[in-house]
């Protein structure tokens, strides 16, 4: 992709009204745009980051045998009474009637339609355990929304049910979510942290946030350190097998936000020096409710004693667009993005240091095309502007790669080749850069 053909409209400044270092990034690197408070454009190459974290999203629920289907963001407020909710669930609903009166709401979750859903159409233990997502753009009615896509009231978010027959199985389920949310946040290039948290209006006794470690975070997490090291699952993980050993790995140590905190117990339990009290950004929460929705609903099944019973059931939810927020957070620096090789909107970024010398250009484009043969996304700044100001808007988007090419390299026969995280920099041949990039272990 040429840079002078593509939309991204770049700042040299910081927005005024932008309060942590995510939401000056995003919309600095032309990521988003603010339509109102909380509301947002997509722009081209943050739609491209928002695409790629979903794709991995899939990839992982997908494995962990997950089903996807779509619901609409409109729903109707009967459902929502019919499972208690709709009077219960607060201000930050967007409640709505159309042209005939009926009442409807802007979906800020889905348990009472995916319960709708399950009750139309099993009937039978025989089809569970079942594990229904979607990712669809949600709407709640901040009060103060704030810091960008980490606060936004239109945010895009995988939500996932499961549908089991009793709670042994039900927490089975939630134990392939927990591993499935483990290993999706790893390959984004982010470290995200389960902790004990409160249920709030999704309801039920058993839930987990996915905590990013983070100073700019709005909860306070209590950890002990021992949680930071442990292994993630691999990526042979069997989601059919026993997963309760790696759960309950993770979740022997203290970890919980500040809703569940115990002193008394962290104190006793933790090392003084072993101790970590710092803020996070929620990622991702994984409920188990049992009957809460299928009891009122009579969402039912059969058993295989021909009894009729309510379905147990749990909720997962991984905020995708809060996602860019969260990344951004645990990896830039003072000139810019650091984005992860799985998620960046390209793999590298080309530096015409002369867009009217047909050799260079010639050399960049061949580069472009050696990327996409290996499929990788490249981003060639064929530009007429000054070589710092393309260096700078370079370290701002915080491509993972960086390759530049001008005449006086060119004339000595190499290109000069740059990882954004950590600023190693290379004298390559074009053929040699380009090897160096596909390399896996680079």
């Amino acid at each position: 992709m040429r840079l002078s053909r593509y939309l991204l409209p770049t700042l040299k400044e910081n927005p005024a009204d932008a309060q942590i270092a995510s939401h000056r990034l995003m919309l600095r690197a032309g990521l988003i745009r603010q339509e109102a408070a909380g509301i947002y454009s997509w722009l081209p190459a943050g739609l491209r980051v928002l695409r790629k974290i979903e794709a991995i999203v899939r990839d992982e629920m997908n494995r962990a045998g997950a089903l996807e289907l779509l619901m609409p963001t409109l729903q109707l407020a009967d459902l929502w009474r019919e499972s208690g909710r709709y009077d219960a669930y607060g201000p930050e609903m967007l409640r709505i009637k159309d042209r005939h009166e009926r009442e409807l709401l802007y979906g800020p979750t889905n348990e009472d339609m995916i319960t709708a859903i399950f009750r139309n159409n099993v009937k039978s233990y025989r089809a569970l355990p079942m594990n229904l997502y979607h990712v669809q753009w949600k709407f709640r009615d901040e009060q103060r929304p704030r810091f960008g896509v980490m606060r936004g009231r239109e945010f895009l978010m995988k939500d996932a049910y499961s549908f089991d027959l009793d709670e042994a199985a039900a927490r089975r389920s939630y134990q392939r979510m927990f591993v499935a949310y483990l290993r999706t946040f790893a390959r984004m290039g982010i470290r995200a942290i389960p902790m004990r948290a409160e249920t709030g209006p999704i309801g039920g006794d058993l839930s987990h946030e996915f905590l990013v470690l983070a100073q700019t975070g709005e909860s306070a997490v209590y950890c002990d350190r021992a949680v930071l090291d442990l292994p993630i699952p691999a990526a042979d993980t069997d989601y059919g097998g026993d997963l309760s050993g790696i759960v309950r790995q993770w979740t022997t140590p203290y970890a919980a936000t500040e809703d569940v905190h115990d002193i008394e117990r962290f104190e006793r339990e933790v090392p003084a020096e072993q101790r970590v009290q710092t803020r996070g950004i929620e990622v991702g929460q994984v409920f188990y409710f049992g009957t809460k929705y299928s009891a009122p609903m009579k969402a039912l099944v059969t058993t295989p004693e021909g009894e009729e019973r309510p379905i147990h059931g749990g909720s997962y939810g991984i905020g995708v667009s809060r996602l860019l927020g969260a990344i951004i957070e645990a990896s830039h620096d003072e000139a810019g993005i650091v984005w992860p090789d799985a998620v960046a909107p390209f793999n590298v970024g080309i530096v015409n240091l002369d867009p009217s010398d047909a050799t260079i250009d010639q050399v960049c484009a061949d580069l472009v095309t050696g990327l996409q043969a290996h499929g990788l996304d490249a981003l060639h700044d064929d530009t007429d502007e000054r070589a710092g100001v393309k260096f700078a808007r370079m370290d701002l988007i915080g491509l993972p790669w960086q390759i530049v090419v001008g005449k006086r390299g060119l004339s000595r026969g190499v290109v000069e080749l740059k990882r954004r995280a950590g600023g190693e920099r290379l004298e390559l041949s074009p053929a040699d850069a380009l090897a160096y990039v596909l390399t896996p272990a680079a």
